[in-house]
């Protein structure tokens, strides 16, 4: 399970860097820095310090200008990568947009003017459809629009929208009759019913959704930003108190030093307020989202990506998620008086032409267990393939036909023949359906052969990944519409903490309302109409791209890969976006530990000579080190954006844990930067301002 979840790229090529740039800009209107409260304090400090400098200039306080001037162009710098960082983190999500743009085409449609006659129709550009039409697709032919399959079934490949290779079934009726614009009909034929106007597909809205990455705060984010925010406001007036305390100091002692200035008083609140987080507080949000277009999984909610990181009950369907979904032939059943290496060479045969994971099964069974190899193609084969409609497939040589299928359609096909099943094999085909397993019968003409026992298989790892999700204190509950026997074997097999058997809508809505009442936070995976409901009510709901629009429409996030296992990369994505806030907030904080002492002691040194003792970093003048603290305080955003873009190291331990590994790291590094940073910077302008004296 530690599979670790996408880094976003860091590739900060001119490309890439243009348009944030420009962003961050166009973002420094009062009206967008109000959102943040401390940078909003530091871009009024900037332009205090600016009109403070101008003013100092016009009185010809030369000496004065150059340092509040100085110390105004730093404050700016500040803003503009703060600015900068949210710009970046947004702008690598735009670019998913461009991906998602190529899989949409003006293709032409057939649409058909009576649906019931599919001889009639006219040919017409995709872009001009409209909701409620419906058109006809064949073998070959690409599908228009995002639609319900309202007749026909046919194979589709959808690896346009979802990357995926293997084609999908789409048919009428059940939870498989949704279908995407842009993705190719392979065999048979559909008539779709157009659900949606031309730029209103859901391809259109995902685009939507990947552009507008700006998002609502989450609780959890808001929370922090009102700590900051009270934060900041102590400082500020506590800083506002220090002018008036200087200016009577100065009274009263008749000292001949200078009462504490602005400048110096802004450089003093902003070095104390928490400005770094602030700074990378709303790219650490977006970089979330990010890593989840990365990981090919579109949030319609950024709410919901920090609320994965608080998920205590998971809910996993069984098919495709615990087990692999591609069934696998694990036994040969022979009829009697059929040999059963009769059986196997004839479902080697009806097997050289399918080239689904199930066919591919039986194959390297026959080849591991009866050391059958399959036989070459001869030119007087002719394969029948896999029809939707027909669910039999196989292959025709000289006067024999061998079939193999789903038990009822090759016994209708015998019974068509005139012949009969034998009574056991019928009871054999009983027991693996009670085992939870699929029966396929295999026939020669109109004589049954036997039976394929095909069995979902629990996922390699998959237990091990399950265990992972326990140690975060996460419990997982296996749905399914088995049998309790079936679905209790499956669960020990995998290791799943709980399962739901024969599972309904209504159940899987009681069970996650009932896990919310206790305080619990839940996340499903569904894609049929009869998940809509649950996947509603969850707080995580991931649905798949290849499931109807209904599911969709339900969910707050897609998965376009449509692999439910993606769910479990989701929780590890919002839990990594929850400790990497955590972290630079540690990080943070313990930053003003160093500043205190750069800062403080340059602010008061003049009135009070004794505060030079708390000059620890030596510290060459007063100017150099309020400088060189606001010079770190901007540099240090812009060496965290990787940080704040990639997210911190996810990895699956406790509360407690976590926070010892976060003072320890971040804390002591926080603290520790700052004092060899601020020196390095202190040295440099103190070899700067030398050079300068000297000529």
């Amino acid at each position: 399970m530690n599979k670790s979840a996408p880094m976003t790229s860091l590739r900060f090529s001119p490309q890439d860097l243009i348009a944030p740039i420009k962003l961050a800009l166009l973002r420094l209107s009062p009206l967008h820095q109000i959102r943040n409260p401390v940078m909003f304090v530091v871009y009024v400090s900037a332009i205090l310090t600016l009109i403070d400098a101008l003013t100092a200039f016009r009185n010809t306080e030369h000496s004065t200008f150059g340092f509040t001037l100085v110390v105004s162009l730093i404050l700016w710098f500040t803003v503009l990568f703060a600015n900068f960082a949210e710009s970046y983190a947004e702008g690598r999500g735009k670019a998913q947009a461009a991906s998602l743009r190529q899989a949409r085409s003006d293709i032409m449609a057939q649409k058909l003017e009576d649906p019931a006659n599919k001889q009639l129709y006219q040919v017409v550009p995709a872009s001009t459809l409209r909701q409620d039409d419906c058109v006809y697709v064949s073998a070959g032919q690409f599908i228009p629009a995002d639609g319900q399959v309202i007749e026909g079934a046919a194979s589709v490949d959808e690896s346009a929208i979802t990357g995926e290779s293997a084609p999908v079934i789409r048919e009428s009726g059940g939870d498989r009759d949704a279908v995407t614009g842009g993705t190719r009909v392979l065999s048979d034929w559909l008539v779709i019913k157009v659900m949606a106007n031309a730029g209103e597909s859901y391809l259109d809205k995902m685009i939507a959704m990947v552009e507008g990455a700006k998002r609502q705060k989450t609780p959890n984010e808001i929370a922090l930003g009102l700590l900051l925010a009270a934060m900041t406001l102590i400082f500020l007036l506590s800083c506002a108190t220090l002018l008036p305390f200087s200016l009577y100091n100065v009274r009263q002692t008749l000292s001949a030093a200078p009462p504490v200035s602005l400048t110096v008083l802004i450089a003093l609140l902003v070095c104390l307020a928490p400005t770094t987080i602030s700074g990378l507080l709303s790219a650490i949000g977006i970089a979330g989202m990010n890593r989840l277009m990365q990981a090919n999984v579109i949030a319609t909610s950024g709410r919901a990506v920090e609320a994965a990181g608080d998920i205590n009950v998971l809910l996993l369907d069984k098919t495709g998620t615990i087990t692999l979904g591609n069934r696998q032939a694990v036994a040969f059943f022979a009829a009697e008086g059929v040999a059963p290496i009769q059986l196997v060479k004839a479902a080697l045969l009806s097997s050289l032409a399918d080239e689904t994971p199930e066919g591919r099964s039986i194959i390297e069974l026959a080849r591991m267990s009866y050391g059958q190899t399959p036989p070459s193609k001869a030119d007087d084969m002719i394969f029948i393939p896999f029809s939707a409609d027909t669910r039999i497939s196989g292959v025709t040589q000289g006067d024999r036909t061998i079939l193999k299928g789903a038990g009822d359609a090759i016994e209708a096909h015998i019974l068509k023949e005139g012949g009969t099943v034998p009574p056991s094999l019928r009871g054999q085909i009983e027991t693996i359906a009670r085992q939870g397993g699929t029966p396929l019968m295999v026939a020669q003409g109109a004589r049954a052969l036997g039976v394929i026992h095909l069995k979902d298989i629990v996922k390699k790892g998959i237990k091990e990944r399950l265990a992972s999700l326990r140690a975060m204190g996460i419990k997982s509950v296996m749905v399914t519409g088995d049998n309790p026997l079936t679905a209790a074997a499956i669960a020990a097999e995998a290791g799943v903490d709980d399962f739901i058997a024969q599972a309904t809508p209504e159940t899987k809505l009681t069970y996650i309302r009932k896990r919310q009442e206790g305080g619990e936070m839940v996340a499903m995976v569904g894609d049929g109409t009869n998940d809509a409901p649950a996947l509603a009510q969850a707080d995580v709901a991931v649905a798949m791209n290849s499931g109807t629009q209904a599911a969709k429409e339900a969910a707050n996030m897609v998965d376009r890969d449509s692999d439910p296992t993606k769910l479990i990369e989701v929780v590890e994505i919002g839990k990594q976006l929850l400790m990497t806030r955590g972290s630079l907030t540690t990080f943070s904080l313990a930053n003003d530990i160093a500043k205190y002492f750069a800062i403080i002691p340059a602010v008061f040194m003049a009135a009070y000579p004794a505060f030079g003792g708390l000059n620890i970093m030596g510290l060459a003048t007063p100017h150099s080190a309020i400088l060189s603290a606001l010079l770190f305080n901007a540099l240090i955003i812009i060496a965290l954006i990787p940080v704040a873009m990639r997210g911190v190291a996810y990895r699956p331990i406790g509360a407690g844990q976590l926070l010892r590994r976060n003072l320890l790291i971040y804390g002591l590094g926080g603290m520790i930067a700052p004092f060899i940073g601020i020196k390095l910077i202190d040295m440099a302008i103190a070899l700067i301002m030398n050079g300068v004296a000297h000529v």
